[in-house]
């Protein structure tokens, strides 16, 4: 026993001594050879990066911060309502909720700097640059969603001035003997605009499985105009009844183009108060000038005896 731990303890004392040799720091040459191979490897790295385009090398990172402070600001519900007005905003291209937090974040930031540099080349003073900065930062951080707010507004008046001419289309093809699956193809083939787009959605939802009643709810739910959803609560109800459809369509067709027309004498209505602001501002001082101008400049050569 005595002999076989000497010889194990005889091994282990030569590995070391193996690996303590093995571990010695490289001479001059093979020095030289690592760093010309490093710098080899830096310079392939920084050829890389450098061919990389200006979004991936500057803006991405910068993006990624600033939707990283964006979810702090905001609350934990905000995900929720931003979805919800990109649904309203028909879900613009390249509009995700991430980008929405991130760009807030930017105008938050790049607005004020821009403001605060114009008004240095204008020679402002301080207090106002920092009143102007705050409402620049106030501005930017809100300005994406005055963004959506303004294209979910434009796309619903968009779907109230077109819901009547598809729901007749849609009618009239039920009537003729189509199907309504049929007849929402119809509808999305020959009609324009976010109607159109919706229907089209409704059409793939069903095709993917989705029943007619969830796909009708989920379009409701995607809108916020009021006709729409009176619409979809029809037809699901006459679905989940057994009503005839062709019946349903043509008491709803009737109903929205009375609506349509309400709707456009309210908005006919709103012009005389609507355009008081720009009239009392705007048109009357620049009126007053060109009519009081010449007798006001005739008074004061009166007096002063010319």
């Amino acid at each position: 026993m005595l002999l076989l731990l000497a010889f194990v303890l005889f091994v282990a004392a030569i590995a070391a001594t193996g690996a303590a040799f093995a571990k010695e720091p490289p001479s001059g040459l093979a020095r030289a050879l690592e760093a010309l191979e490093r710098s080899g490897q830096a310079g392939h790295e920084l050829a890389e990066q450098a061919d990389q385009p200006f979004a991936d090398r500057i803006l991405a990172p910068f993006q990624a911060r600033a939707l990283a402070l964006g979810r702090r600001l905001t609350g934990a519900d905000k995900a929720d309502r931003i979805r919800r007005r990109l649904d309203f905003a028909g879900n613009p291209r390249g509009w995700t909720i991430d980008r929405v937090l991130s760009m807030k974040v930017l105008c938050a930031v790049v607005l004020p700097v821009v403001v605060v540099a114009y008004g240095l080349l204008l020679g402002g003073s301080f207090t106002v640059l920092l009143v102007v900065a705050v409402a620049a930062a106030l501005l930017g951080f809100v300005g994406p969603d005055l963004y959506l707010y303004n294209k979910a507004a434009h796309r619903a008046d968009q779907m109230r001035r077109t819901l009547a001419d598809a729901v007749d289309l849609l009618t009239i093809s039920v009537e003729a003997g189509l199907g309504f699956d049929a007849a929402v193809q119809q509808v999305a083939r020959n009609t324009t605009g976010p109607i159109a787009e919706e229907f089209s959605r409704v059409l793939r939802e069903m095709q993917l499985g989705m029943s007619r009643s969830e796909a009708l709810k989920a379009m409701g739910a995607r809108s916020n105009v009021e006709d729409l959803n009176t619409f979809v609560g029809s037809m699901v109800q006459a679905d989940a009844f057994g009503i005839p459809i062709a019946q349903v369509l043509r008491v709803q067709s009737s109903e929205i183009r009375v609506k349509r027309r309400q709707y456009a004498e309210e908005k006919a209505q709103q012009v005389p108060v609507k355009i008081m602001v720009p009239l009392i501002f705007f048109i009357l001082p620049c009126l007053f000038v060109v009519v009081m101008g010449p007798a006001v400049l005739n008074a004061l050569d009166a007096f002063n005896g010319k």
